[in-house]
């Protein structure tokens, strides 16, 4: 039986309330030119600010309180190994990465790129694929790479058009490439999912790999994105056959409609994104308005357990990701869709930032308790859109420890082996774009794969080493494999 729990932090500045709702209010106003209305992730266009914010921003980077305008800034315990500057045919935006072997894959919003990173201080591009349709989230298996398409296209190939989602002949969904070949990968399905797909989540089964698709914001003018959107579609790719991948079911994660949202909070209509964690049979969603937690021990019908509310501090429940034994969850708020200046003084530390959460209790009676909030401990400059994004485990034997994008509040490595007191013990970050106006740009995700951090930032892949007694434990720790949202067991 699902419960729903909320937890109420007393507000500490009357403005706080303001900003959120401001940020929202232009959150749900603004969204990407080829993409279906997305108050997540949406790249907004640079915007002026007024004279005393700009004025702030250009006195903190005199004061070095910021680094200046482009400027590399890091922990000592950070390196900056190298930067791969972004291909220039792919001129959407940079999104999520997936690892394989010596190889790693770059999302996009106009398609994806192959690296080899088997020399992590010199990566090279294998081979480029030229498909719009963002936003481009990406994960592998085997021979396979999934694709998601959240973009209202004319058709379902890779020469399709920008097309209104209120056009029946209108494509979302997922693409399915074949990669057993790195230099020529292979187009060989697409699965159309109710909303499109804006992330997507894989959990491989041993015939059939199953795609979790978290799509949201329905409307009654989109035929084939219709209200109620109350849950997620699950696509199966077969393994020896992946050209049949279909849809197998939608399965309804909030029979009573999830949260109906309010001026701080999103309003639940489907899921931002899922985290499975398949060795111990749970996964945990984060939809907008609300966390859950989910028996996934059948793969194609996964269903919730518990759910979990945070209407004074979370605006926007946006990722998640467990500790590595199972026993913690850390969900993310994108509060301002990535395109607000969150990281200051102002919004403060509990908005925009990471929930932390532990798991009690047995079968279905498993909970979601919240114990605090993590942010990172840098002001970045008014001008800088920065919030809590996708990150990873740093694999290190008897402690918490994760990496993480902040857009242009750059790559915090962090750690919550103490739930109630978690600090920040590395970070990489640039100065900002610019100091004149709020400009998109920053790292989308930061992930932790064989003794590296790469992040996919808007200037491209960079690579980075952290040397820290505190994370060099995870260096023992080799994959073949990694998709960030389909948690490995790294070590028993």
């Amino acid at each position: 039986m699902t419960s729903l729990h909320r937890q109420h932090v007393r507000r500490t500045r009357f403005g706080v309330a303001a900003v959120v709702a401001g940020l929202l209010a232009a959150l749900c106003t603004t969204t990407p030119a080829s993409a279906t209305p997305d108050p997540g992730d949406a790249p907004a266009a640079p915007r002026e600010l007024p004279a005393a914010e700009r004025e702030q921003a250009e006195a903190a980077i005199r004061g070095g309180g910021i680094p200046g305008v482009d400027e590399i800034a890091h922990s000592r315990n950070v390196r900056h190994l190298a930067t791969v500057p972004r291909e220039e045919g792919l001129t959407g935006t940079n999104s999520d990465l997936a690892f394989q072997g010596r190889y790693a894959f770059a999302g996009n919003y106009d398609g994806f790129v192959i690296y080899d990173i088997s020399r992590p201080a010199s990566p090279r591009i294998v081979s480029r694929v030229l498909c719009p349709g963002g936003q481009g989230d990406i994960s592998v298996d085997g021979d396979l790479l999934v694709f998601s398409v959240d973009s209202s296209r004319s058709d379902d190939s890779c020469a399709s058009t920008s097309q209104s989602a209120t056009q029946k002949s209108s494509w979302e969904g997922l693409r399915v490439f074949d990669i057993s070949d790195k230099r020529n990968p292979e187009y060989v399905a697409a699965v159309e999912t109710a909303c499109g797909s804006h992330t997507h989540t894989l959990v491989p089964d041993r015939r059939s790999v199953w795609v979790y698709v978290s799509s949201y914001s329905p409307s009654a003018t989109f035929p084939d994105c219709q209200p109620p959107h109350d849950g997620i579609s699950v696509v199966e790719v077969p393994r020896a056959a992946p050209e049949r991948a279909e849809l197998s079911s939608f399965e309804v994660t909030f029979p009573d409609g999830g949260f109906p949202g309010d001026e701080n909070s999103s309003a639940t209509t489907g899921c931002h994104d899922i985290t499975a964690y398949p060795a111990i049979g749970l996964a945990a969603g984060a939809c907008m308005g609300d966390g859950i937690l989910m028996d996934i021990s059948r793969p194609d019908r996964p269903r919730v357990i518990d759910r979990v509310r945070d209407e004074d501090n979370f605006a926007f429940w946006h990722s998640a990701t467990f500790s590595h034994d199972g026993r913690k969850v850390v969900f993310t708020d994108e509060l301002g869709g990535g395109g607000g200046a969150t990281c200051n003084a102002e919004v403060g530390d509990e908005f925009g930032a990471n929930g932390i959460y532990h798991v009690t209790g047995r079968g279905d009676g498993r909970e979601l308790s919240f114990r605090s909030y993590y942010k990172i401990p840098r002001h970045q400059a008014d001008t800088e859109n920065c919030v809590a994004h996708n990150g990873s485990l740093i694999p290190v034997p008897g402690r918490d420890i994760m990496v993480q994008a902040w857009y242009q509040g750059g790559v915090s490595v962090w750690e919550f082996t103490d739930s109630d007191n978690p600090r920040e013990i590395g970070y990489f970050e640039r100065g900002p774009i610019t100091a004149d106006v709020l400009a998109f740009g920053g790292a989308w995700s930061s992930y932790y794969y064989n003794g590296h951090i790469y992040s996919n930032d808007q200037k491209g892949l960079d690579v980075l080493r952290i040397d820290d007694r505190r994370t060099d434990g995870a260096r023992r720790v080799h994959l073949d494999q990694l998709n960030a949202q389909t948690q490995p067991r790294y070590y028993r």
